[in-house]
């Protein structure tokens, strides 16, 4: 009897069928993991084996001739997941390239929004390249999806047809930082389908959003208009069934007479333009009980102002911070000092409008002029380029309200000053406002 000549065919990289796409999916570009024959090919080796060995030397099969079976782009085969821009279901990966044992029902573990949003931010850092076939080095896909599944620490790699199984359906009021945003397309997964993790809101407003996202070519974090750029109706709200409330740990009070028991730094992401919730009310209390009161013409209230901002820069000054350090945002050691009633007070009245030098008011920061922003600034900023002769941007008065008006406004006074480029963004920085008021 002749030994069979078997014939391994090694296709393109970039072959659409469903074999090819199945073990794309399934064994990330490593070393240890790499297949260079197509996966059919491996699959006649053996059919072709059982049959020359039970029909006899004459009637040898040819394996080249069941090597490949030719499909059209986005046939699947029986059992399959969809190919879509998301990529499919599919289980951790470790460095070697080999898979975890998939959980056998959706499995929900306890993260608290701080740390969704955390982990979100790592790939930001790192850069991670998009790809419906890599896995990054903590074991999920790069694709939107996979991005998502890692953020909410998921057992296994979901796509956007599985991800809502593990969270329940919200609506746009009730969104908050490591909530997400899902469009999954049905009837053709492969158009439009997309899901981002919702960082919070960027104004007042609610007509745009921080969005952290896996798209080409990069993880990014950006400004976002609400739902989404494209295929905005169809974008649904959706909250992780395991989040857990971040409520204060009652701890040992710290001595100092009225300090608050301490509470941990809920996170960044509660703090600035657009936030909405219980952290900013404790935060304006305990600088009001540091001396910081004069910023608050009433009370601190939930929502996120410029007073909440003037009195935390106060207070940051008062510890003799400078520069980004003194921000008005408050970081995990400017939230420390006060629940702990560390530090210095706020002893002089550092908290008002910043002091005029040769008649220019002082510069208030940048933080005063960006979308969302509503304050005596912007209104002050809008009434002196009317006066300068750029009033022809405005179809009404200026007001508190940072518009497109504003920023037209103000690029047109930068390039008067022979600035282009970033120089020329719209958005006033101290030379902007000393040249503009001088």
């Amino acid at each position: 009897m002749e030994t069979p000549v078997f014939e391994e065919i090694d296709p393109a990289s970039d072959c659409d069928c469903p074999g090819c796409v199945h073990w794309r999916r399934v064994l990330p570009h490593s070393r240890a993991g790499r297949v260079t024959a197509h996966p059919a090919a491996h699959r006649a080796l053996a059919l072709a084996a059982v049959a020359s060995a039970a029909l006899g030397a004459g009637h040898a099969v040819p394996a080249a001739a069941a090597s490949h079976t030719s499909h059209h782009p986005g046939d699947v085969s029986a059992g399959e997941e969809p190919d879509t821009p998301q990529g499919g279901k599919a289980p951790l990966h470790g460095p070697a390239g080999r898979p975890a044992q998939p959980s056998a029902a959706p499995r929900v573990s306890a993260i608290t929004r701080t740390e969704i949003i955390k982990r979100a931010k790592t790939w930001v850092a790192a850069k991670v390249p998009y790809s419906m076939s890599a896995y990054w080095s903590d074991g999920y896909r790069q694709d939107c999806s996979g991005y998502v599944s890692m953020a909410w620490q998921l057992p296994g790699n979901e796509w956007t047809g599985s991800l809502a199984q593990f969270a329940e359906r919200i609506t746009k009021e009730e969104l908050q930082p490591g909530d997400i945003l899902l469009f999954h397309n049905p009837d053709d997964p492969e158009k439009g389908s997309h899901v981002v993790i919702f960082g919070g809101w960027t104004d007042s407003t609610q007509t745009s959003y921080v969005a952290y996202e896996q798209t080409r070519p990069h993880t990014r974090r950006q400004s976002t208009p609400y739902a989404y750029w494209s295929n905005s109706d169809r974008y649904v709200p959706y909250r992780y069934k395991g989040v857990t409330p971040e409520e204060p740990a009652p701890e040992p009070d710290s001595g100092r007479p009225g300090a608050p028991a301490a509470t941990p730094y809920p996170g960044a992401a509660y703090f600035g333009p657009g936030a909405d919730n219980k952290y900013v009310t404790l935060l304006g209390r305990m600088l009001v009980a540091r001396g910081a009161g004069a910023a608050y013409a009433s009370g601190p209230g939930p929502r996120w102002t410029d007073a909440d901002r003037r009195a935390t820069r106060a207070f940051q000054l008062a510890q003799g911070w400078t520069g980004a350090d003194a921000d008005g945002l408050p970081g995990p050691r400017t939230w420390e000092l006060l629940v702990t009633g560390e530090g210095k007070d706020v002893k002089d009245a550092v908290a008002g409008p910043p002091p005029a030098s040769h008649g220019v008011p002082g510069y208030p920061g940048r933080a005063m002029f960006r979308p969302g922003a509503s304050n005596a600034y912007v209104t002050r900023l809008g009434r002196q380029l009317v006066r300068k002769g750029f009033g022809r941007f405005y179809a009404v008065g200026p007001g508190p309200r940072w518009s497109e008006a504003d920023r037209r406004a103000v690029e047109a006074f930068q390039r008067t000053q022979g600035w282009r480029g970033g120089a020329a963004d719209g958005y006033p920085g101290p030379e902007t406002w000393r040249r503009l008021f001088s």
